[in-house]
Formats: C-alpha cells, structure tokens, sequence
C-alpha cells in the first residue's frame, strides 16, 4: 500500500524528447571523440567530449587482466590563467607542457571532426 499519491510528471513529452535527443547526441559525440587517439581496444569503452563550454571529459572504462572493472574519468576545466584537471576524488592540478598541448590538440580534432559531421548531416537534409 502507497502511502502518497503518485504524482504527475513535471516534464511534457515534448521536453522528454528533447532531453533524449539531448543526450543521444552527447553520446555520439562523446563516442566520436573516443576514437579520436586510436582504435578502442575490445572491452573498452573510451569517451572523449566537450561538456560545455569551458569543460571537457575523458573517460575510459575497462575490465583488467584479473577480472575486475575498472573506470577512469578525467575532467579539464579550462580557465582565463590555465586549465585545471581533476581525476576521481583528487583535488585540481594546472596542465602543463605535453599534457597541455596533448589536450590543446585534441580539442581541434573533435571540434574539426565535429563539423564534418554536422556537414554531413547537412547534406543528408
């Protein structure tokens, strides 16, 4: 027996479906971006994304040799003096040197691969 009634959802089905196309295209793009260093090995799941406009994530999951499943998300946070980096419960540390051009680099390359893509979406309308 419920104690409460059940209430009526707040989110319309027009702002369900716009929240679901939402995050489709967040996951291709993060799944685009994974690619980007290479061919995911098997049982991998890499992610590369811009979140929004000053964040971008890493995220890579894996199962190791013994079995056991494993995660890894990497948050850059860029900033006017910098970009700062935070992986699991660490605190923020500045990129620097190849780390920082690594990042630099990669960011061109989604937002280049990302324009390919938006192209040819065009093209298919």
């Amino acid at each position: 027996m419920t104690l409460l009634p059940k209430l009526p959802s707040r989110t319309s089905r027009r702002e369900q479906r716009q929240t679901d196309m939402y995050r489709g295209v967040m996951r291709r793009h993060a799944k685009m971006g994974g690619k980007l260093f290479g061919p995911v090995p098997a049982g991998h799941r890499r992610e590369f994304f811009c979140l929004d406009a000053s964040t971008w994530v890493w995220h890579e999951e894996w199962t190791d040799t013994r079995g056991k499943h494993r995660a890894l998300t990497t948050r850059y946070d860029v900033r006017p003096n910098g970009v700062l980096k935070s992986q699991g419960s660490n605190s923020y540390q500045m990129v620097t040197g190849e780390e920082l051009q690594n990042l630099y680099q990669a960011a061109l390359l989604y937002r280049d691969n990302l324009h390919t893509e938006l192209a040819h979406a065009k093209q298919q309308v």
